[in-house]
């Protein structure tokens, strides 16, 4: 191993892996975007020969993807992500006279690059490739398949978008079934280069609370629907409390409930109406379903004898029409712990087997294709979405000498 490692190490083009990432970065693919992006990644996917697809999962939204097809005997491999990004609002602002003002520039600041997507996720998306670079320079023919498959409509923070319609396409796909059948699947979700098999499940509500308004002289004629909503609140907490102590997973840590947010009243009224929102974060084995039900029965019951009613809203349906389903892999699956191993050989502290913070489009891969799939690539998730995000760059390097590293290993050589 510490041949072929050293072998890598000393191909990659450091000057390259910077230029791929930061004209990654420069193609603005704020969700409903994408194919200002998808454009760039054809051009790039071509000139390492991937022989790149594209298919329109809604009007002007291109899913790409492509394959390096092996000699044979070996197995399909592949990367997947995101090209979408979540918006900039702000940015320009925060750093106006700054290097950093221009959110698709990618300077590179105390060795780090700076720029919406740079950690979510074309900092993966581009570790991927490169890594193809490296694996050519050195000569190595391949027995089986590397798959790349770059998808939109993942982030959530455009109204009217952000459902998962592009792997919901992708995963349906005859074009893409025909081509690619993946035994294995890192998704490039940032991870900092620790490797996630499990991840939380999640659905959010929007909860209304209706009542009677009424003049403030004359209360006794209106239904308080934000006292009401204190009584709500209660069993909400309650339920969470109850949740957290009946169950814990080893990499993904105990389900809760969280509030997020309490609008009602504002006049001199009995405030006639009141809206509750709240996520709610879930267990691998745990049933959406089931959730949502207790959910339910939490707001008749602090509802009980107020006089109010309630209805409520899942807006954040992907692979489930409440949410996301929660996944979880062995973690001792052959191809995980090599991942992992690979890692630490290359990024000493990296290569940790742990729960993502976060749901991501695993279900969609392990569900409908059964492939087993893991998120790992350099970035933080803890910067991204924010006005700091950032990837660093010794992360990425090392992220591109592993993906290689791993790459050959899972797929096998002709002197292997």
């Amino acid at each position: 191993m510490a041949n072929l490692q050293e072998n890598l190490g000393k191909q990659l083009d450091r000057d390259k892996a910077i230029s791929l990432l930061r004209g990654a970065v420069a193609k603005e693919s704020i969700t409903g975007n994408e194919a200002n992006f998808v454009s760039y990644l054809q051009v790039e996917m071509s000139a390492r020969n991937l022989a790149p697809t594209l298919e329109e999962f809604l009007p002007n939204r291109p899913n790409i993807f492509g394959k390096r097809t092996g000699v044979g005997g070996g197995q399909n491999l592949l990367f997947i992500g995101h090209t979408d990004t979540v918006h900039v609002n702000g940015w320009r602002e925060k750093w106006v006279g700054d290097e950093r003002e221009d959110p698709f520039g990618g300077p590179i600041i105390d060795g780090e690059m700076w720029g919406r997507g740079t950690g979510d996720l074309k900092g993966g998306i581009c570790t991927s490739l490169a890594a193809l670079d490296l694996i050519d320079a050195a000569g190595i023919t391949l027995n089986g398949d590397v798959s790349f498959a770059f998808i939109g409509d993942e982030e959530s923070g455009e109204e009217g978008s952000g459902v998962s319609a592009g792997i919901d396409h992708l995963t349906q796909s005859n074009a893409f079934l025909h081509q690619h059948s993946p035994n294995f699947a890192v998704y490039v979700e940032p991870t900092q280069l620790q490797v996630f098999p499990a991840q939380m499940g999640f659905f959010i509500a929007d909860i209304e609370i209706i009542g009677k308004s009424a003049y403030f002289g004359v209360p006794e004629q209106g239904v308080d629907a934000l006292k009401a909503s204190h009584k709500v609140l209660e069993q909400i907490w309650a339920l969470s409390d109850k949740m957290a102590n009946r169950a814990n997973h080893d990499l993904v840590g105990r389900p809760f409930i969280l509030v997020t947010e309490v609008k009602g009243g504002g006049y001199i009224a009995v405030p006639g109406e009141c809206k509750l929102s709240l996520i709610c974060k879930l267990l691998p084995g745990q049933s959406l379903d089931d959730a949502v039900a207790e959910l339910e029965q939490a707001v008749e019951a602090g509802l009980a004898e107020t006089g109010c009613s309630f209805t409520i809203n899942y807006p954040a349906g992907r692979d489930h029409k409440f949410g996301g389903s929660p996944t979880d892999i062995s973690p001792e699956l052959p191809a995980i712990t090599q991942l992992a191993e690979i890692i630490t050989q290359h990024m000493p502290g990296r290569g940790k087997i742990d729960g993502a913070p976060y749901w991501s489009e695993a279900p969609f891969l392990i569900e409908r294709l059964k492939c087993p799939t893991v998120y790992c690539a350099p970035g933080n998730i803890a910067n991204c979405h924010t006005l700091e995000e950032r990837i660093s760059i010794d992360e990425y390097f090392a992220g591109i000498t592993a993906f290689a590293e791993f790459i050959v290993r899972f797929c096998g050589t002709e002197k292997q």
